[in-house]
């Protein structure tokens, strides 16, 4: 029995040797996996804070964004008031462009008109202060007649005695 105590025994250890070889492989493949794990879990945790930075970041920008959206579409209403100010005033001052260009077109035709009258006034004074110089020469005329016919009618009279006084 010893023996075959023995070869059990042997048995058990090949038995034993051969279950701790096979749990030594089973271990290291499993402390490979875990080292291997170990690189990805510290790959990703510096992925992750890369991340997180880009996150951060980009955040940021997006609050920046918001603020230049937000300053950009006030200005944009601002601007689009006073554009919408500057075509009334506009409208209003192409109106009072078009109603002066009718006023000087009436104010040209009333001064052509005014001058023609003036000169027709002027003609028409022109005849009459020739005629006005006609009539003058002609009172001067029967003036220096009359003047004549005196001088004669005075020397007539002082020429003949006069009558003595009853």
């Amino acid at each position: 029995m010893s023996r075959r105590l023995q070869y059990w025994n042997l048995f058990g250890v090949l038995a034993l040797g051969v279950l701790c070889v096979f749990q030594w492989r089973h271990d290291r493949q499993l402390n490979l996996e875990l080292n291997e794990s170990k690189k990805t879990l510290q790959a990703q945790e510096k992925q992750l804070a890369e991340n997180v930075k880009t996150l951060d970041g980009l955040r940021a920008d997006l609050a920046g964004f918001k603020e230049s959206y937000a300053s950009a579409r006030a200005e944009a209403t601002e601007l689009q008031k006073k554009l919408t100010a500057q075509e009334r005033e506009n409208a209003k001052l192409t109106g009072e462009r078009d109603q002066l260009k009718d006023s000087i077109t009436n104010w040209v035709a009333a001064v052509t008109v005014r001058d023609e009258r003036l000169k027709e006034a002027n003609t028409r004074l022109t005849e009459l202060v020739n005629k006005l110089n006609d009539s003058i020469s002609k009172f001067n005329s029967l003036a220096t007649n009359y003047n004549s016919v005196v001088d004669q009618l005075n020397a007539a009279r002082s020429a003949k005695p006069e009558p003595a006084a009853k």
